[in-house]
């Protein structure tokens, strides 16, 4: 849609082939059992120029985020506010802590955050002697939220890449934001009229399974698929990924359910965030449970899943009582997994007039949407040129 909407802004109309029912990819609004759920959660920062700059082209409204300064709390009370300055304010942090992170801070701001040769996060966090609780409460959730990937198997390029437009900029660069409507009319609902209105089209419920047949009605072609279906359109591309998932589960609990802050922590069991949706989306009594990147739970059913997800929250206090309903939606293959060293294809292909888009093409940015979105640009770029 990305790359859609840029085209459409160069006077190109363009052709959007959507296989499922809605636009959006891996960020779009499902159905489950009558409920209208996002298919995940996702946290957004100052950072992400490229979404809100194509959000404001296609006329969505400032209201449909909340925007907020950095703050990270956890329903254990600790808090980290207000980026690099609120670490020397986190209660219950050792003085030495502190101040090995502010200088490990410092190191990475010398080296333009940037290591070479590639290696882990957790090596990366190691060398530099993060541990403790700055390690446990800042850096391995904010790595595994960007990268969906273990800190063992994270690329310090990708996490250095996100922290260098962040906590590593000036201004507003480091914001917490977070989206107030559901995910379809966060952006692809408004980027497919703004394409319709501009002569494209947009066809919903239409999977591509070959190339061939389009090469002969279209000039130009931007594949935006995920990478584990590259190679049915394009057999010649490699394939050298492996994925991680996103589970989300949403427990209905009675109205009066709200959580203290919009998103919480949970740093000591299965659960990593828990979104209150009332707060957010009016969705009153519902909170959205996230469990990013690989893990036992992957072996568990979805009830299985749902009553630990409960478990955790009642043991925090922050429910009270069973949930009305519960619901797991599991995104199997959210990212791939972004390793040291990790070769993304070009967004040129081998076939002349062909290109790709997709988080995964980023050649320095984690899987995230704002990649997704600078990709989808980067495409419509070569294609109208």
């Amino acid at each position: 849609m990305a790359a859609a909407v840029a085209l459409a802004e160069r006077g190109v109309a363009a052709t959007v082939f959507e296989s499922g029912p809605v636009p959006g990819g891996r960020a779009r609004r499902v159905v489950s059992q009558g409920n209208e759920l996002d298919n995940g959660q996702h946290i957004f920062v100052g950072a992400y120029t490229q979404l809100f700059a194509l959000m404001r082209t296609v006329g969505v409204p400032d209201q449909a985020l909340l925007r907020m300064p950095l703050e990270i709390r956890y329903a254990n009370g600790f808090a980290v506010r207000g980026g690099l300055a609120g670490l020397l304010l986190a209660r219950g942090v050792p003085i030495s802590e502190k101040i090995h992170t502010l200088s490990f801070v410092a190191s990475l701001r010398r080296s333009n955050f940037r290591v070479e040769p590639d290696i882990t996060v957790k090596d990366l966090l190691d060398r530099h002697g993060q541990h403790g609780k700055m390690r446990h409460y800042l850096w391995a959730p904010l790595c595994v939220s960007a990268l969906n990937t273990p800190l063992d198997q994270a690329s310090a390029n990708a996490f250095l890449a996100a922290l260098r437009d962040t906590i590593g900029s000036a201004g507003d660069a480091s914001d917490l934001v977070l989206p107030r409507v559901d995910l379809s009319r966060l952006f692809p609902e408004p980027a497919a009229e703004f394409v319709r209105a501009r002569g494209g089209e947009v066809r919903c419920g239409t999977p591509v399974r070959e190339l061939v047949s389009l090469k002969s009605e279209f000039e130009k072609i931007i594949v935006a698929v995920g990478p584990h279906q590259l190679k049915t359109l394009l057999p010649e591309m490699p394939d050298g990924f492996t994925y991680q998932p996103i589970y989300t589960c949403y427990l209905q609990y009675p109205d009066d359910t709200r959580l203290e802050f919009p998103m919480l922590g949970m740093a000591e069991g299965l659960v990593q965030w828990v979104f209150d949706r009332g707060a957010l989306l009016g969705e009153k009594g519902r909170l959205a449970c996230v469990i990013s990147a690989q893990g036992d739970h992957q072996q568990m059913t979805q009830e299985e899943l749902a009553e630990i997800c409960h478990r955790e929250l009642a043991r925090q206090r922050l429910v009270h009582g069973k949930p009305l309903w519960t619901r797991v939606i599991a995104e199997k293959r959210a990212t791939i997994t972004c390793a040291p060293g990790l070769k993304r294809p070009a967004v040129r292909t081998a076939i002349p007039g062909v290109f790709l888009a997709g988080d995964y093409t980023d050649p320095e940015y984690p899987p995230t949407l704002e990649a997704a979105v600078r990709s989808g640009v980067r495409a419509a770029g070569l294609a109208a040129s």
